[in-house]
């Protein structure tokens, strides 16, 4: 059997190597032939044949067989047809360096971070700078799924998802299906019922009872079911990103808790999964804390809509309902051991949700932080790895005109209209679903709130609120800084705090 050709760098007539590129190759001197110069490697051996140079196709399959499309093709930020680079995120300047206008200083926060996110070492370290490393485990499994992507069938530039896609992706899809159209099919049930006669006996006395209902906002958690929140079609959900909950500090059960949610994304599938369901295991990692995700009160006005969420233990977000949840019940009747989720940015937020970008609606947001003083909650960041990846939407500032009309609709209606587009049912490219793209919710340390008696006569002092503000911005800003080298595509970019 012939031995196989011995690849060996060029050697000139003194017989030194060529000098080794800057990417690892092997540069080819001056003298050389032009059949060496391109791209033919010369076999040491006599029995050995030349090698060709690859043609564009060969060249594709081994960028394929290495992985390398997984990263620059199959969900590219620059290669996706709705993104447009917000200001989020700076130049590189020519040595490589990104330098953030907004992101963490050297001299902010006592000089915790250094620009490249890097805690400073200190002869008395603060307790509050150590973060415990973190693994990115769904990027891989996310990348390894690429692979499906780039192989699809493709018609008039639109991948389609090939047929022998395992049974469980086909599954998880159904999943977030489900709950994307959850209002959209209960309100339709609803009105079928009301199509039939028979059912006005039933229907009826549910409608007054919806209105009349209290369960959003008086904090007994009465429809809330665990079993219903522990279902596997949860962990479909869950997986289809896939989503990651990370524990940074333990929270212990004799606290109560207000988990401020960043960012708010266009729908908040992160906050779903970790909070409104048991699928990334809330309950083992914080054992003993009942955590309520809140939302909208409108939506508790929803026929059939409304039981669904109050089956996951979703709450309503005003006030009456969160010194409800923090004043009663839990350990001791006082609300110890139980916490809410709120995402603090709320609609204005999802109007800044762009792939690549971090950019929060929080430095006017200070009402959350005065309840936690009027409840004695202690306050806890948590920053979402790839919430604003899973959809595109249009850009405000090529799109001017299309921006004037969002801000009116939430400035009169108090909700949004983002224009959004993800990837379909069948197919990556168009559809209302959101994008395959890894979720790593990551929990922060808890700031230590001292109760304000409001009921006798003790005032908030504004004071007080602005320095609990100021430091639940610089655990983000920590947090940022720490994890973005392992959760951000890239390890760079910064952090916007907004109005």
């Amino acid at each position: 059997m012939p031995s196989a050709p011995t690849l060996t760098a060029p050697r000139d007539d003194g017989g030194d190597p060529g000098a080794p590129a800057t990417n690892g190759s092997m540069t080819p001197r001056q003298d050389r032939s032009e059949t060496e110069l391109d791209g033919t490697l010369t076999p040491t051996s006599a029995g050995s044949l030349h090698r060709k140079r690859a043609s564009v196709g060969q060249t594709a399959d081994m960028a394929e067989s290495t992985g390398d499309i997984a990263e620059r093709e199959a969900d590219d930020f620059s290669s996706m047809g709705g993104f447009e680079p917000e200001d989020a995120f700076e130049k590189k300047q020519p040595n490589g360096d990104t330098r953030g206008s907004t992101g963490v200083s050297k001299s902010k926060h006592d000089g915790l971070l250094q620009p490249d996110g890097e805690i400073k070492n200190r002869s008395k370290p603060d307790p509050r700078d150590t973060y415990p490393p973190l693994t990115d485990a769904a990027g891989k499994e996310a990348a390894a799924r690429e692979r499906d992507r780039i192989n699809a069938y493709r018609a008039g530039g639109i991948r389609f998802a090939p047929w022998n896609i395992p049974y469980r992706r086909r599954l998880q899809t159904m999943a977030v299906l489900a709950h994307c159209l959850s209002i959209a099919m209960t309100v339709s049930f609803f009105f079928f019922l009301c199509a039939i006669p028979l059912t006005w006996p039933v229907l009826i006395p549910y409608l007054l009872h919806m209105l009349l209902s209290k369960s959003a906002t008086d904090g007994r958690l009465r429809a809330r079911s665990e079993r219903f929140r522990r279902l596997p079609v949860w962990r479909f959900f869950a997986n289809y990103f896939p989503a990651t909950l990370h524990k940074t500090h333990d929270l212990p059960p004799t606290r109560k808790y207000i988990f401020g949610y960043h960012p708010h994304g266009i729908i908040s599938h992160g906050a779903f999964a970790a909070f409104a369901t048991d699928a990334l295991g809330f309950a083992d990692k914080f054992p003993g804390i009942t955590n309520s995700l809140l939302t909208l009160d409108s939506n508790f006005r929803i026929p059939l809509y409304r039981d669904y969420i109050l089956a996951l233990g979703i709450q309503s977000v005003s006030k009456e309902s969160i010194t409800a949840i923090l004043t009663s019940g839990g350990r001791d009747g006082d609300g110890m051991g139980r916490a809410v989720t709120i995402v603090v940015g709320g609609a204005r937020e999802s109007l800044e949700a762009h792939p690549g970008t971090m950019s929060l609606v929080l430095a006017q947001r200070k009402g959350f932080v005065k309840m936690a003083m009027r409840t004695g909650a202690d306050l806890v960041p948590v920053l979402a790895f790839g919430e604003n990846d899973l959809y595109d939407q249009l850009s405000s500032k090529r799109h001017p005109l299309l921006h004037r009309l969002q801000m009116w609709v939430l400035r009169t209606l108090k909700f949004t209209l983002p224009f959004l587009h993800g990837r379909g049912i069948f197919n990556y490219d168009v559809g209302l679903m959101p994008y395959r793209r890894p979720l790593n919710i990551v929990v922060g340390r808890p700031i230590a709130v001292r109760r304000v008696n409001v009921a006798g006569g003790e005032k908030i002092e504004g004071r007080e609120v602005e320095r609990l503000h100021a430091e639940y911005v610089g655990e983000l800003e920590r947090m940022w800084g720490r994890y973005r080298g392992v959760f951000v595509k890239g390890g760079d970019g910064e952090m916007r705090i907004l109005e």
